[in-house]
């Protein structure tokens, strides 16, 4: 037996030997993982040149305005365009070219106007009438009144028609909506051309659609501010509601984390007794039924699954797999009973330093803070970046031209030899590139600023763990609880984790983000492929899609104990992450039941939390309840303050089980090195509480 248990462990690593220094978290500890350290400082050095260089070239706002024909913004302060907020597109049709997904540009003039056009007119019957002091608004800037009608369409200086339009996005559209089944704009159904032959509006509708769809995005997006407007304080109420419940949830699995486990346990068993016996009734009741003794194999494949039901095959397969299910679960109650107990005390002793270690439920606040300002910053230098190209302008032309499509200067067009060459093009804005050195580097510092993101990130999520644990780890270890407890627990972890590992937290965190850096590769060559009809190469991409998926979570679980480790004992991440995988794996078993009853319990409270407060807040809005003499107010949509509620509640449950599911898993691994280093005699006494001594039967001398 001797022999068997030192191979077990030469497997398995070796426990931690008896230290009668020992007394929890070490406090005398070195600086880990140097290199990586410096390494995070000068990505972060880096991270921040490319930051600058992207504000210096780059212009946001080419995302927040829209730009005309000649590259000018529409609504910029301090420009000419200042009071000219919309684009106004010449010929919308022209938007429906396949032109435009190589180009991203419409081939037609573009202008920025004050305001939409409201009214539908023809540059034919506006022309010399009072109306074309209106239509000239929609003309280019300086346009010369000598011109007659032909010559203003020529040369592109006014639309030939106009058509009423709603602002979407800063763009005008053609204002289309369906009067008893026929499409129109405005009050009318057809549109001239401007030279007095008329059209179908369907060609606009197409236009419309392949521009961006459909016009009511605004309004409803008003509609929903509106109601967030009158509804925000009853959102905060709800939001508190599902705090407090989070937070008495815990409180609460101290004294009813074991009835909830075991009426779990017998639901499943008796769920599944009833289904036995269901299949059964099922199988006895088609006894004589004319064809329901033919077999699954003669009958073959059927796209109506519901024949399947009429087979007593069918019935005795359902039997004899739930069966199956039912005898597995007895056997491992059976047999796993202590451990079930031992996950439950767990919990329980986890509530219970949660209770003492308040503060520890304020700390999702600040990594939640702290991955704000990572996304703010990433957000911001990839927008900079992606805005950093300059303005490109090619020729259009509606007819043949062996000149379309190149690049042109809008200020010397009218007088090069191109515009002689193709004498009805226009010289327009086209998109932003650039081919120096800089502008051929955007992919790479695109791909760096993703990395540096998901490193940050998980750097961010790793100080958080490393803090938690070692706050916990400090309950646990003290003999006499809570008065052996220091003095600012999660203070003293936080303090420790910033000045002795940082290294070993980017370690980690670098590990992960290649990993995730991969996975995004992955999903880019995925969505090239789709196209491609290379079945050999979907295989192989879903294979390695799935492979470091998994790859991901293993890092993740993994990393997460070696931070326990690292909090506890200050040792560098690959002992650290080597010691809790040897640790877990002499017991796995644990492990497994441990993780089982965490993760059921967890969705059992996000689901009663999330319910509960989403079940009353859908009462509340809809005018069903009363809170007092308060009711909701008038909503256009009541689903936009019910789905927020919902939303937030799983996010708030979600932070504070983070905060316990960190406590379990410290306590856990702490539980498990309490066991392998002390033996409870005078000299080596247990840290455990008295209902884990009393479930092992071990006792302290």
């Amino acid at each position: 037996m001797g022999d068997e248990r030192l191979h077990y462990y030469g497997k398995h690593g070796t426990p931690q030997k008896y230290d009668p220094t020992f007394k929890g978290p070490i406090y005398k500890r070195g600086c880990t993982d140097v290199i990586c350290c410096v390494f995070l400082l000068l990505a972060i050095v880096g991270y921040v040149a490319v930051g600058i260089i992207a504000w210096t070239h780059g212009d946001p706002r080419k995302v927040i305005y829209p730009t005309d024909s000649r590259g000018e913004f529409c609504g910029q302060k301090g420009t000419k365009n200042a009071n000219k907020s919309f684009l106004f597109y010449f010929n919308i049709v022209k938007c429906a070219s396949p032109l435009v997904l190589l180009e991203f540009q419409c081939p037609t003039p573009q202008i920025c106007v004050e305001k939409c056009p409201d009214r539908y007119l023809t540059l034919l019957s506006a022309y010399g009438s009072q109306d074309f002091t209106y239509y000239k608004q929609f003309c280019v800037p300086g346009v010369q009144k000598s011109k007659g009608v032909p010559e203003l369409l020529r040369d592109g200086d006014c639309p030939a028609v106009l058509t009423p339009s709603k602002p979407l996005a800063r763009r005008c559209f053609p204002a289309i909506h369906a009067h008893k089944g026929v499409l129109m704009v405005g009050n009318e159904t057809t549109y001239e051309d401007g030279l007095g032959s008329r059209k179908n509006i369907t060609e606009l509708v197409e236009g419309a659609k392949k521009a961006n769809g459909v016009l009511e995005a605004r309004q409803l997006a008003m509609r929903i501010f509106e109601d967030y407007t009158v509804s925000w304080y009853w959102i905060i109420i709800g939001l508190v509601i599902a705090m407090v419940m989070s937070l008495l949830f815990i409180i609460l699995l101290r004294f009813v984390a074991g009835i909830m486990v075991w009426v779990m346990i017998v639901m499943v068993i008796l769920v599944l007794g009833y289904g036995i016996f269901h299949c059964y009734m099922e199988y006895a009741r088609l006894r004589g039924e004319a064809g329901s003794d033919v077999s699954l194999m003669d009958l073959g494949f059927q796209t109506d699954f519901r024949v399947y039901l009429h087979l007593r095959q069918t019935w005795k397969a359902f039997m004899i797999i739930l069966s199956i299910l039912e005898v597995i679960i007895i056997l491992l109650l059976i047999f796993l009973r202590k451990r079930i107990l031992i996950a439950i005390a767990l919990i329980k002793e986890a509530s219970r330093a949660v209770g003492y270690v308040m503060c520890s439920l304020l700390y999702p606040l600040v990594t939640f803070f702290l991955l704000c300002l990572c996304i703010a910053y990433w957000a911001s230098t990839a927008v900079f970046l992606s805005t950093s190209n300059e303005a490109i302008y090619k020729i259009f032309n509606d007819s043949a031209c062996p000149l379309a499509g190149k690049t042109c200067n809008p200020e010397t067009f009218p007088s090069s030899n191109e515009s002689h060459l193709c004498p009805g093009a226009h010289c327009q804005f086209a998109f932003y590139g650039g081919e120096s050195g800089y502008h051929r580097a955007l992919l790479g510092l695109q791909v760096f600023n993703v990395f540096m993101f998901f490193w940050l990130a998980n750097f961010v999520l790793a100080l958080g763990q490393v803090t938690l644990a070692g706050a916990f780890a400090s309950y646990y270890w003290a003999f006499n609880k809570p008065d052996d407890l220091p003095a600012f627990p999660l203070f003293s972890a936080f303090g420790r984790a910033l000045r002795y590992h940082t290294g070993s937290l980017a370690f980690g965190a670098l590990i992960l983000a290649i990993v995730q850096i991969i996975r995004v590769m992955l999903e880019y060559l995925d969505q090239r492929l789709k196209a491609a009809e290379n079945r050999f190469a979907k295989f192989l991409m879903t294979c390695l899609k799935c492979c470091f998926w998994c790859l991901e979570k293993f890092i993740k679980f993994l990393n997460r104990n070696a931070y326990i480790m690292i909090a506890i004992y200050g040792t560098n991440f690959c002992t650290s992450a080597r010691n809790a995988f040897f640790l877990l794996m002499r017991n796995i078993i644990r492990v497994a039941v441990l993780d089982k009853v965490t993760d059921f319990l967890f969705l059992l409270g996000k689901l009663l939390i999330v319910g509960s407060v989403g079940i009353l807040a859908f009462f509340f809005f809809t005018h069903r309840i009363r809170i007092v003499q308060d009711t909701a107010p008038p909503l256009n949509y009541y689903w936009v303050p019910i789905l927020t509620v919902i939303v937030g509640s799983y996010l708030i449950a979600h932070g504070f089980f983070s905060v316990y599911g960190m406590c379990v898993d410290t306590l856990f691994l702490c539980f498990l090195e309490d066991l392998e280093r002390n033996d409870g005699s005078a000299e080596r006494p247990y840290f455990m509480s008295s209902n884990l001594k009393k479930l092992l039967n071990k006792t302290n001398k």
